[in-house]
């Protein structure tokens, strides 16, 4: 990317107005802007705040292969960055860039760092979170894995189901919620434990935009329970409205019967166990295991 020819210009001058400007886009697609001049700036559709108490320290960038980081400091406000929106996960993984600005003609900006946000750390009402970079993405593994279980995520580019098709999803209002357990009215149409290993996604209220893994579905009388693998860490009130999607348990049989799409199957049914693999030559004939008198 090339450096922005009015910002090079202002910074061959020698007297330089230039200040940091950075945006946070969350996984619910919510954007904060935020910046360490003494006044508010604004590009790119961005409004970037200055009274969010919020400051970066040094970016430590190469040019080889190795992750190039920082960390975001700031206090805990009701106006920027909350508490509880940490502690929902919003923050988890959310995109972050920063630019290089001229804050006299805001037009002269330079994107100088993009990443993600990795741990964060609180501590008297403050918190720490550390910046990846983008190079952060060659630390994870990649590749398939040769097992029985399909290797795919129901829904996603591997696997090709549309879970909006009908049957496959429901949205309901929330009944109760007592610990990782949503109760939701009687779904008739929708065998037992249909959705079991689905996703809960929540639509509306204080925990809108968040959602978890349903550990087991079970029908009791006029209500449907499902128990999450962990409750939602946010408030979910009766009334609010989610959205549950089927449950996939990774068998080709699963794919086949369940979804009808087996041609997507990604994984591989008829590898060998262990005991084919420990099996020895034998001249007689059997390999049972059995005696060969």
């Amino acid at each position: 990317m090339a450096f922005h020819d009015g910002l090079r210009a202002h910074l061959a001058t020698g007297t330089t107005h230039v200040a940091h400007a950075w945006a946070i886009t969350r996984g619910d697609g919510v954007v904060l802007g935020f910046t360490d001049h003494d006044r508010d700036l604004e590009f790119q559709n961005i409004r970037f705040r200055a009274d969010s108490g919020l400051s970066a320290l040094a970016l430590q960038q190469g040019t080889g292969l190795a992750v190039d980081n920082s960390e975001a400091i700031g206090a805990l406000s009701d106006a920027a960055i909350r508490e509880g929106d940490i502690d929902a996960g919003r923050y988890d993984g959310a995109e972050v860039r920063c630019w290089l600005v001229n804050w006299q003609a805001v037009d002269q900006h330079q994107l100088i760092f993009r990443g993600t946000i990795g741990e964060i750390r609180r501590a008297g009402g403050a918190f720490t979170a550390e910046l990846r970079g983008l190079a952060e993405a060659l630390n994870q593994p990649t590749g398939r894995v040769y097992q029985k279980p399909c290797g795919a995520v129901l829904g996603d580019a591997a696997c090709g189901f549309d879970l909006s098709a009908p049957g496959y999803a429901v949205e309901v209002p929330v009944i109760s919620v007592v610990g990782a357990r949503v109760t939701v009215e009687a779904l008739p149409d929708h065998e037992p434990d249909w959705f079991t290993r689905g996703r809960l996604s929540v639509l509306g209220g204080a925990a809108m935009g968040l959602s978890g893994t349903i550990k087991r579905d079970v029908t009791d009388g006029g209500v449907r329970n499902f128990d999450l693998w962990q409750s939602i860490r946010a408030p979910l009130a009766p009334g609010d409205l989610i959205r549950i999607e089927a449950g996939c348990d990774k068998r080709m049989d699963t794919c086949r019967y369940k979804f009808n799409n087996l041609l997507n199957f990604r994984g591989f049914p008829d590898i060998p166990g262990e005991d084919w693999l420990k099996a020895v030559p034998s001249t007689a004939g059997q390999s049972t295991g059995g005696s060969r008198r």
